[in-house]
C-alpha cells in the first residue's frame, strides 16, 4: 500500500493540478496490477516524507487493529497525533468502501441467511469505533417525512450543502451545542455519516457556519413549506393559532448585534443582553411562523407583525382560526386590532376584576380528577358584548399560594435579620440606611410587600434605628382566596364553557415548545455575537423542533407521551460498532454492525414504523495480512 500522486489537466484552461490516491499492488495470475483503495482528492495536506508512515499505520490498523499505535507514533507529539487521526480516518474509509452487506439489514426479516463460518481467536477480538445511531435514525426519519432534503435541493442547495444542513439540524436535536460542538459530534460521536453516506471528517467547520447563514436566507420559504407539509402529512385542521414570546440570553456583550438589549429575562439573567423570539403555533403544536425581536421588545407591539407575516389564505375568511394569546400580549389595542380584522380570539384578560366561580349559582364543573378540579362561570360583558369566562383551578391556586408564601417567608426572614442586627456589633444601624434597605426588600418582594405595614423606630437623635416592627394586613387573606382565579375574554358567543376552557388550555402547547427549545434543544445561552449568527442559531433550533414535534406527534397518536429528552436518552444507547477478529487462516475479519434494539427502543421504532437497523452489517476480510479482499453473502 502506498500513496500515488497523479497530475491532472483541467479541461477549460489546459492547466494542471495533482490528485492523490491510496493504491495497492495485487497479483492477478502472472500479472501485477494496481488497485485504487481510496481517492484523497487534490487537497491532501500530509507532507510526502510522512506518506510511508501513514500507509504503514493504515495497513497495521486493517491487519492488526489491536496493535498499539505507540509502535509508530508518539501521541504527545502534535504531528504524530495528527497522523494517527488521519490513519484511522482513512482506514475506516477504505474498509467502508470495500465492505459488503453481511446478512439481513432488518431485525424483523424472516429471510434465511446463508451461514458464514470462521474459526476466530476470541482472545484478540476487538470492538471499537462506537458511534450513536438510535436518535439519528428516528431524527433522519422525521426529516425524510417532511421532505426537507428535497426542498433544500429545490432551493439550490448542493449535495454537500444538504448534508451540512442535515448535520446542523440533527446535531441540534441529538447533542445541542454550537457549530464547533456539532462539528466534533459529527466526526467523533455520531453514525449520521453512515446513515446518509457522507464523510463529515472531510467537511470544514466553516461550512457549518455558512450553511446556517444559507438556511436563514430561505427562512420564509422553509417555514411556509414545512407548515404546508405538516398540515398535509397529518391532516391538521389549523383551527387555532397560538402566539407568545420568549427570550434567550447571551454569553458576552454581543455588541455587534443591534437586537441584543437588556430587558425582562424569564431566566432571571438581567445581567446579560437578550433577544426575543416570537413564535406562532397551530393548535397541535406545530410552528407556523417565527421572528426574532430586540431583547426589550414590547410584547403587545409584536402581534400585528407576526399575524401579518403569515399567509393570508390561512388567516382570513369566515372560518379563520381562533387566535389565542396570554395576558402579556392581550392589550386593548391588540384586541381592537383583532376585532377590526374579523379575527375570532380567546385571550387571558388583563382586567383586575376577578369573580370567583364558587360564588356564582351558574358555575359549571368542567374538570374533576386526581390532577385538578376546575370550575367556571360565563357572563356577557354589556359594554363590549364579549364573553367573560371566570375560571378557578385548584392546581393553579395551590401553586400561586405556594409562591406567595415563599415571598412572605423571604420578606419576613429578611426583616428579622435586619431587626436582630440592630443589637449586634458590626451591623447596619443607621436609620436612613435601614429605611433604604427596607425599600429594596419591598421592591424585591413586590408580590407580597403591599400586604405588610412596616414601622422603623429611630432613637432620640433620629440617627439610628432602634427597632423594626411589621404586621401582615388582613387584606392579604383576600388575595390568597383569589389565588387560582383568572378570566378569559372572547368574541366567540356560540361555544360552551367547556369548549372555551379546553381551547385556552392549548396555550400550554406554546409553553411546552419554548421549554423544549430552551432545555432540550440548546437555544440558551447563545454564544454568537453578530445578529446574523444569533438569528441563524435560533432558526436551526426551530428547524430541529419541527422534526422533534413531528416525531412526538406520531408517538402521541400511539399513546406514547414521552418528552424529547426521555426519547433521546432511550435511543442514545443504540450504537454502531466495528468488530475485528483474527482467524486461524491468517485473516482479519472486520464487521461493522449495529447493537440490537432494546425493549423501549423497539416500542419507539414500531410506533413510527421504522426498521431498528436501517443499515445492517457489513464485513471486510483481509487475507494473509497482505491485501484486502471484499466478500459478500449470497
Amino acid at each position: 500500500m502506498y500513496i500515488r500522486r497523479t497530475k491532472t489537466k483541467t479541461l477549460d484552461q489546459g492547466g494542471g493540478y495533482y490528485t492523490y490516491r491510496i493504491v495497492e499492488s495485487i497479483r492477478f495470475g502472472d500479472k501485477v496490477k494496481q488497485r485504487t483503495l481510496l481517492n484523497l482528492g487534490k487537497d491532501f495536506p500530509i507532507p510526502k516524507e510522512r506518506w510511508p508512515l501513514l500507509t504503514k499505520r493504515i495497513e497495521q490498523l486493517m491487519q492488526q487493529p489491536t496493535q498499539r499505535q505507540e509502535d509508530l507514533f508518539d501521541l504527545s507529539d502534535n504531528l504524530d497525533k495528527s497522523l494517527e487521526a488521519s490513519a484511522q480516518h482513512y482506514c475506516v474509509q477504505i474498509l467502508r468502501k470495500l465492505s459488503r452487506p453481511s446478512g439481513s439489514s432488518s431485525e424483523n426479516s424472516t429471510d434465511l441467511i446463508e451461514p458464514d463460518y470462521h474459526t476466530v481467536d476470541i482472545n484478540h477480538l476487538e470492538a471499537f469505533q462506537p458511534r450513536s445511531i438510535g436518535v439519528e435514525t428516528i431524527s433522519l426519519f422525521a426529516l425524510m417525512q417532511l421532505k426537507l432534503s428535497e426542498k433544500l435541493h429545490d432551493l439550490g442547495f448542493s449535495k454537500v450543502d444538504i448534508c451540512a444542513a442535515i448535520g446542523n439540524i440533527i446535531g441540534r436535536m441529538v447533542s445541542p451545542g454550537s457549530e464547533l460542538h456539532t462539528h466534533g459530534w459529527l466526526i467523533n460521536q455520531s453514525a449520521l455519516s453512515e446513515l446518509i453516506d457522507h464523510d463529515y471528517e472531510g467537511m470544514s467547520l466553516t461550512r457549518l457556519y455558512t450553511i446556517s447563514d444559507k438556511l436563514l436566507s430561505h427562512q420564509t420559504a422553509l417555514e411556509s413549506f414545512l407548515s404546508d407539509r405538516e398540515k398535509n402529512l397529518f391532516n391538521l385542521s389549523r383551527s387555532l393559532v397560538l402566539y407568545d414570546l420568549t427570550n434567550t440570553y447571551f454569553e458576552g456583550g454581543c455588541e455587534m448585534n443591534t437586537k441584543a438589549k437588556h430587558g425582562r429575562s424569564k431566566e432571571k439573567r438581567k445581567d446579560c443582553p437578550l433577544v426575543t423570539l416570537g413564535l406562532v403555533l397551530d393548535g397541535d403544536g406545530f410552528p407556523l411562523n417565527s421572528q426574532v425581536f430586540a431583547g426589550n421588545a414590547s410584547e403587545p407591539g409584536t402581534l400585528e407583525t407576526m399575524l401579518n407575516s403569515l399567509k393570508s389564505d390561512g388567516l382570513s375568511g369566515g372560518d379563520s382560526p381562533v387566535v389565542i394569546i396570554d395576558a402579556g400580549i392581550a392589550s386593548a389595542e391588540n384586541i381592537e386590532w383583532l376585532k377590526n380584522r374579523g379575527y375570532r380570539y380567546l385571550v387571558v384578560s388583563r382586567e383586575k376584576r376577578k369573580e370567583h366561580p364558587e360564588s356564582s349559582e351558574n358555575k359549571v364543573l368542567i374538570r374533576d380528577d386526581n390532577k385538578n378540579r376546575v370550575t367556571v362561570f360565563k357572563e356577557v360583558c354589556k359594554e363590549t358584548e364579549e364573553i367573560r369566562l371566570y375560571c378557578h383551578s385548584e392546581l393553579k391556586e395551590k401553586k400561586e399560594i405556594a409562591i406567595r408564601n415563599r415571598f412572605h417567608e423571604r420578606l419576613e426572614e429578611a426583616l428579622n435579620k435586619l431587626d436582630n442586627g440592630l443589637s449586634k456589633k458590626g451591623t447596619v444601624k443607621n436609620f436612613e440606611k435601614i429605611v433604604e434597605r427596607i425599600g429594596r426588600l419591598r421592591e424585591k418582594n413586590s408580590t407580597v410587600s403591599k400586604d405588610y405595614t412596616i414601622t422603623v423606630t429611630p432613637d432620640e437623635d433620629k440617627k439610628k434605628a432602634v427597632s423594626i416592627e411589621w404586621h401582615r394586613d388582613s387584606t392579604s387573606n383576600d388575595k390568597d382566596r383569589n389565588c387560582g382565579v383568572y378570566c378569559l375574554r372572547t368574541n366567540i358567543k356560540d361555544w360552551s364553557e367547556e369548549q372555551l376552557w379546553e381551547t385556552y388550555i392549548t396555550l400550554t402547547e406554546i409553553e411546552s415548545t419554548f421549554r423544549s427549545m430552551k432545555s432540550e434543544l440548546g437555544m440558551r445561552p447563545v454564544y454568537h455575537q453578530t445578529e446574523k449568527r444569533v438569528t441563524g442559531h435560533l432558526f436551526i433550533t426551530l428547524l430541529a423542533y419541527h422534526l422533534v414535534h413531528t416525531l412526538r406527534y406520531q408517538l402521541k397518536q400511539k399513546g406514547i407521551n414521552w418528552s424529547w429528552e426521555s426519547i433521546r436518552n432511550i435511543m442514545s444507547t443504540q450504537q454502531r460498532v466495528r468488530v475485528s477478529m483474527p482467524t486461524n487462516e491468517n485473516e482479519m475479519i472486520h464487521v461493522r454492525t449495529t447493537t440490537k434494539a432494546e425493549v423501549e427502543q423497539k416500542i419507539i421504532y414500531q410506533a413510527l414504523g421504522i426498521e431498528p437497523d436501517p443499515i445492517g452489517s457489513f464485513k471486510t476480510i483481509i487475507k494473509n495480512a497482505k491485501s484486502v479482499v471484499p466478500t459478500k453473502t449470497d
